[in-house]
């Protein structure tokens, strides 16, 4: 039986991460990816010559160690500037802040609902929101984009996942931006970085090139005991040490002789799912990077443009949007008919494209999109990973460490935990 020194499971940015810190160690390390190339979340597909990313990828690392790995990849800058979308009108993000579309009288009622916030009463999202921005702005906004995006009520999330992510009140920037149009860009980060050509893959190709990668290699079954993991092929490789990326239930499921307790613990944990929803068009329709949407006459809760990340992206003269759809659990809540006509709904409602105007509509389920935080999660996924830290399992990446990474976050998980 073939033993390896360090087996990484999965492929993605974080089992690559994992490589190259082991090369750096002088270890030998191998990686066993289930699908026909490696790439995970941040690979890529072609639709009749259009490249579509698996969901919207845009770096703004800032750590040496990534931006050493990406910035070998020649990549276009762009502003991070979003909008969102309700009914007929486009508002800039963040919303609360760029108010002014809206007609007077409902300023008047948001702005006085802010003034009038509740003081935080609960440890759950909707609490949180309802404390941040007033009953009436959280309610028209973040609340309904909550239940679209991680297809779970607000009152059901904890608020240990917010971090830099959504943008705290203040008032004077709430009036200022019911003003006036012209308001300062708030995002997070200043700047959204993409690859020139090859689609957001071309970060990450450098690893892959210089990674040991057995594609076609999926794990469904793992002896602990005896270190050894059994793949759909049927080898059977012995393993010194084990780095696994896959999604912590999944993992649980495949291991022998998990205790019960965490078995219990590993069937609390639950994610999104996401439905990517292509279009190309015959013309270029689109100028904007990427938009939420808000309205639940529209299945998406966001899109954003391949087109206008890199025209590589894309045939001379056409453009291509990839809408979002979000489900609870890894199977998808919606058909695929639904799905494309509400896609066609909403660009024709979005004053976006006609019917004419769209040369293709793609359907492509991904089972993982993003770790849900109920309340209590934390809990229930430290039982699983100590589980496996104590057994001598190093869990990496966004469903390997079951938790709200970016890619770069992805990449410092798996680089960092050899």
């Amino acid at each position: 039986m073939k033993k390896i020194d360090v087996m990484i499971l999965g492929g993605g940015i974080a089992g690559l991460g994992a490589a190259l810190k082991a090369r750096e160690q002088g270890r030998s390390a191998v990686i066993f990816e289930a699908n026909s190339r490696a790439g995970g979340l941040l690979d890529n597909f072609e639709v009749e010559g259009f490249r579509f990313d698996n969901a919207v990828h845009l770096s703004f690392a800032s750590e040496p160690e990534v931006r050493k790995i990406f910035d070998q990849t020649d990549y276009y800058t762009h502003p991070a500037d979003a909008w969102n979308f309700e009914q007929d009108k486009w508002l800039r993000h963040p919303v609360q802040n760029n108010l002014y579309p809206l007609l007077a009288n409902e300023k008047v009622g948001l702005i006085k609902s802010f003034l009038q916030r509740p003081e935080l009463e609960g440890d759950d999202y909707e609490s949180w929101l309802r404390h941040q921005y007033g009953d009436l702005i959280a309610e028209r906004y973040p609340i309904r984009y909550t239940q679209k995006y991680w297809a779970t009520p607000a009152a059901s999330l904890s608020t240990t996942w917010i971090g830099n992510r959504m943008r705290r009140a203040e008032l004077d920037e709430i009036l200022f931006g019911t003003f006036t149009s012209e308001t300062p860009n708030t995002y997070y980060t200043k700047e959204m970085r993409y690859p020139k050509k090859g689609g957001f893959r071309a970060f990450i190709t450098p690893l892959i090139t210089d990674s040991c990668i057995k594609c076609d290699y999926k794990a469904v079954a793992i002896d602990i005991d005896s270190k050894t993991v059994t793949f759909s092929n049927g080898e059977k490789i012995q393993y010194t040490t084990l780095v696994s990326s896959i999604p912590l239930p999944k993992l649980v499921e495949i291991t022998q002789s998990v205790p019960s307790d965490v078995e219990e613990a590993a069937g609390q944990l639950v994610a999104t799912s996401i439905d990517l929803i292509s279009v190309g068009f015959n013309k270029n329709l689109v100028k904007d990077l990427w938009f939420y949407i808000y309205d639940e006459d529209i299945l998406a809760s966001r899109a954003y443009s391949p087109s206008v990340k890199s025209s590589d992206n894309v045939p001379q003269g056409c453009s291509s949007l990839q809408f979002e759809v979000y489900s609870r659990g890894t199977d998808s809540s919606y058909k695929k008919e639904e799905l494309i006509e509400s896609v066609i709904y909403a660009l024709e409602k979005m004053d976006i494209a006609k019917t004419e105007d769209i040369l293709f509509t793609h359907h492509k389920h991904l089972a993982y999109g993003n770790v849900i935080f109920n309340h209590g999660m934390e809990i229930q996924r430290n039982r699983v990973r100590d589980y496996f830290n104590a057994e001598g399992v190093k869990t990496i990446g966004r469903f390997g460490e079951w938790d709200y990474l970016w890619s770069n976050q992805s990449f410092l998980s798996g680089y960092n935990n050899i």
